[in-house]
């Protein structure tokens, strides 16, 4: 394998208009194209939106959902792959010839679609179908995963994909800035991104704490560290629909450290070459390679109900 340039993005999208999104998914990807990126990955849904689906009727996510490769949005995330020669991985809400409504993100490059992971783990809307399957595809020798907010949360996701092969995982998400049952969880105000720039501070510090990224912390370079992958997080930022989110799109090395954050309020992409050599110097590689399955397999696979509670989404704010 090859040395292989990853950017990762973050940008306020505007819900429903797949037209505005898909111009800064353009613009963006000019932007790395010209620093020499030979990937950008974008976050959940960045090419329709998110929160805004929250309250759409099945009838209304129907509209909002296209046939995947051939719909418009994704031959127009083709074009625009040709144009700058570059791979990019985007969202956006599909139906299926059955008239089934999942949650996708995929990968495409000049030539097409390169790959298409639906969701595994769903809660937006109810009407939105769980994707039933890991996705494993190639790009330029390396050997990649898609794996979509959530789907991250539940660990043996993680673990799975690497096991069939993955070394690199991206991570769309639109999360943080959400209440749960976590201290210091919660909704930040949108008052204070409308007042950024005369008071950075104050929404630096919500960004930066238990709401947003220290939470993130917690978790998310556990999973690159632990698995031996590089973890490409991305994430929108500003007001996605009525709730505000925090941005802090990364790119994690094997060793669970940040080689690349975006760190601005503004539309921004950051890049980081990612190296063959630390798949097998970090510890991972290792821990992967002590395993004894025959001690927890059974276990691990036992037979249960699997719920989705995300309290959140009935929660007023």
């Amino acid at each position: 394998m090859k040395n292989l340039k990853i950017a990762t993005a973050q940008f306020e999208n505007k819900g429903g208009d797949k037209a505005y999104n898909l111009s800064v998914i353009e613009k963006l990807a000019s932007k790395a194209a010209a620093q020499g990126a030979d990937v950008i990955a974008f976050h959940e849904c960045s090419i329709t939106g998110y929160t805004y689906a929250m309250p759409l009727s099945e009838q209304q996510m129907l509209d909002e959902a296209e046939y995947v490769p051939n719909g418009p949005s994704v031959q127009r995330l083709i074009e625009i792959a040709r144009k700058y020669d570059i791979i990019i991985l985007a969202g956006l809400f599909e139906i299926d010839t059955d008239g089934k409504i999942y949650k996708p993100q995929v990968c495409v490059d000049k030539n097409g679609l390169v790959a298409k992971h639906r969701k595994l783990h769903p809660f937006i809307n109810d009407h939105i179908n769980p994707g039933s399957e890991y996705t494993i595809f190639e790009l330029r020798g390396w050997k990649c995963s898609i794996l979509t907010c959530y789907d991250n949360n539940v660990i043996e996701n993680v673990r799975a994909v690497k096991l069939l092969g993955a070394d690199i995982v991206f991570m769309p998400h639109v999360t943080m800035c959400t209440p749960s049952t976590r201290p210091g969880a919660g909704f930040v105000d949108p008052k204070l991104w409308e007042n950024r720039e005369a008071d950075p501070t104050s929404l630096r510090q919500e960004f930066d704490g238990l709401k947003a990224r220290a939470w993130l912390m917690k978790w998310l370079p556990a999973r690159a560290y632990d698995n031996a992958i590089y973890a490409v997080f991305s994430n929108p930022i500003g007001m996605d629909a009525d709730q505000l989110k925090a941005g802090c799109s990364m790119i994690i090395d094997p060793f669970g450290d940040i080689i690349a954050e975006c760190r601005s309020f503004d539309d921004e992409i950051v890049i980081a070459t990612v190296t063959p050599e630390k798949l097998t110097q970090a510890g991972g590689y290792r821990y992967i390679k002590a395993r004894k399955p025959e001690l927890y397999g059974e276990i691990i696979a036992k037979s249960h109900k699997s719920e989705q509670k995300v309290v959140w989404l009935k929660e007023k704010k």
